[in-house]
């Protein structure tokens, strides 16, 4: 059995590698480029228009006016989780069913069944949007299932590459993948601290995917069997997904993120050579987060593999910044939201400029609920000559949500993906609230998109009115 983890000494550091064309040294406000500092955007990205919802039912809108309410109080969203449990447990079940269903549930979920699912891309299709489907499944430390467990989220994501491939609800099907789903927190976070010292041969990893017997030092043999188990099943989705759906790989806690990062890249090396059908997820509200990007841009020309990746903000900054505390450590997240902006901006450029240069090897979603971020990457694209519905650049937000910039941008000719988790009530209500508490500073901030939803309802009821007389 061959030893997949060599000293360090032995091979360059996988996360040394810089561009040659990116000094990271230097502060990221001093480097943006001028075009991408200010600017000029086209009228119809101020995104104040409420025509955007014209395409939404009366019903549908106010249930958004509500939903969003109700999330505008911190002290909901903070504590959902625990109000939900305990009204399921006053009310019952099916009465708790009966609110939720039609509300909070049909606000950020496509349906339970294949048909509820495809009347809802049905209705985003007429929109111009695409679905980018999301199983609810992933973990945390201390929550691990076991492998038959493991191998029933594998089956249920097989099924979700077949159906964002089969139904052709997208001319460029994409689906989102959490490695925790397939691979234990526990051993991912682990891995992450071998690999401070220790260096993967990303070859040997893509052979122990493939079936080969890999004895990973630092593990325990049963820790070492339920790796290689969990490399197998990422493999068999890669094998399911190459050349039909677009598999995007989220990130998660820095605990485990560059072991979720060396599977990925992984997977890539074995799967993107022709073009990018695994995709990795930048956060870029981590420090480091333009040097991860700089690097993976590298790996990808040293290993001759397609480069696809999702732009993030982020959205675990409160749990990031009480472990850093806990442990001590320095924290990894930007001291400000303006360090965050520059660098999620610094990293968009980069991308675009990629792009531009050679649109078959790189791609990106740019998945922001900013709008200010979105008007840049637009220009950029426009300055750049970049096609707006190209499938080298889309954008991205989640289901139920910044509707008003999804709309707008999807009515101007651009390629659109709305996150869509599918599922039961059961299945779904622990992902939502998970999304809801990561996202409460977002949740919170959609003042603009709750008085563009109650102009469309004024103007509709005065029609009716008018109408009436």
């Amino acid at each position: 059995m061959h030893s997949l983890l060599r000293p360090a000494a032995a091979l360059s550091r996988l996360t040394s590698v810089r561009l040659k064309s990116v000094d990271s040294s230097q502060p990221l406000t001093a480097k943006r480029d001028r075009n991408l500092c200010d600017p000029s955007a086209p009228d119809f990205l101020t995104f104040e228009d409420p025509q955007a919802f014209k395409a939404k039912s009366f019903w549908e809108l106010i249930r958004a006016l509500g939903v969003f309410r109700l999330c505008s109080f911190p002290s909901l969203v903070n504590n959902c989780g625990k109000l939900m449990s305990i009204t399921r447990k006053l009310v019952g079940k099916r009465c708790f069913c009966m609110v939720v269903r039609p509300s909070v549930y049909a606000q950020f979920v496509a349906g339970e069944t294949e048909g509820e699912i495809a009347d809802s891309m049905q209705k985003m299709s007429a929109l111009g949007l695409h679905p980018m489907l999301a199983v609810p499944i992933e973990e945390d430390l201390g929550e691990s299932t076991g492998e038959h467990r493991y191998d029933e989220n594998l089956a249920a994501m097989l099924e979700c590459v077949h159906m964002s491939h089969s139904k052709g609800w997208s001319k460029n099907p994409m689906m989102q993948l959490k490695i925790t789903a397939l691979v234990s927190p526990e051993l991912c976070a682990k891995l992450t601290s071998l690999l401070k010292t220790e260096q993967y041969d990303l070859n040997l990893l893509v052979r122990a995917m493939e079936g080969e017997k890999v004895q990973f030092p630092g593990l325990t043999e049963s820790e070492n069997t339920h790796l290689l188990l969990g490399l197998q099943r990422l493999y068999k989705i890669g094998e399911a997904s190459v050349n039909k759906v677009r598999v995007l790989v989220d990130a998660e806690y820095t605990y485990m993120n560059p072991a979720l990062s060396l599977i990925t890249t992984a997977l890539m090396k074995k799967f993107n050579q022709q073009s990018a059908w695994i995709w990795n997820t930048y956060q870029c509200y981590l420090k480091e987060s333009r040097n991860l990007l700089s690097d993976a841009i590298q790996t990808s020309a040293d290993q001759s593999f397609c480069l696809g990746v999702k732009l993030v903000r982020g959205a675990y900054m409160d749990k990031e910044r009480q472990l850093a505390e806990k442990q001590g450590r320095t924290d990894p997240i930007h001291e400000s939201w303006e360090r965050t902006n520059d660098s999620y901006n610094g990293c968009l450029e980069i991308m675009l400029k990629l792009i531009s240069e050679d649109p078959e090897r790189y791609m990106i979603i740019v998945a922001t609920h900013n709008e200010e971020s979105v008007r840049r990457a637009v220009t950029r694209m426009e300055e750049l000559g970049l096609d707006r519905d190209g499938s080298s650049v889309c954008f991205g937000q989640l289901l139920g949500m910044c509707d008003h910039v999804s709309l707008t941008l999807a009515q101007q000719g651009f390629s659109v993906y709305k996150s869509v988790p599918y599922g039961s009530v059961d299945d779904t209500l622990p992902y939502l609230v998970r999304r809801a508490q990561e996202n409460r500073t977002v949740l919170q901030g959609i003042r603009k998109e709750r008085d563009l939803l109650r102009l469309e309802l004024r103007r509709r009821l005065t029609e009716i009115i008018t109408a009436a007389r």
